[in-house]
């Protein structure tokens, strides 16, 4: 019979950081696009720091609980 994985909650909760304090770099350098008039670049890069910060604070309180 299989046995259950076990979860690594440590790891959890630093990739969950990790994946967080990327998407605080993205979204703080999302003005720069704006500002040379690259506004899909700009709006892309939000887009994928919300995904980031979405997914990081699901794996930190995953790790919590």
């Amino acid at each position: 019979m299989a046995e259950p994985r076990t979860r690594n909650a440590r790891r959890e909760r630093l990739v969950g950081l990790l994946l967080l304090g990327i998407a605080v770099v993205l979204l703080f350098s999302s003005p720069t696009w704006f500002t040379r008039d690259q506004t899909a670049v700009a709006v892309a890069q939000i887009v994928v720091a919300l995904l980031l910060a979405g997914i990081g604070g699901f794996l930190v309180r995953r790790a919590r609980g």
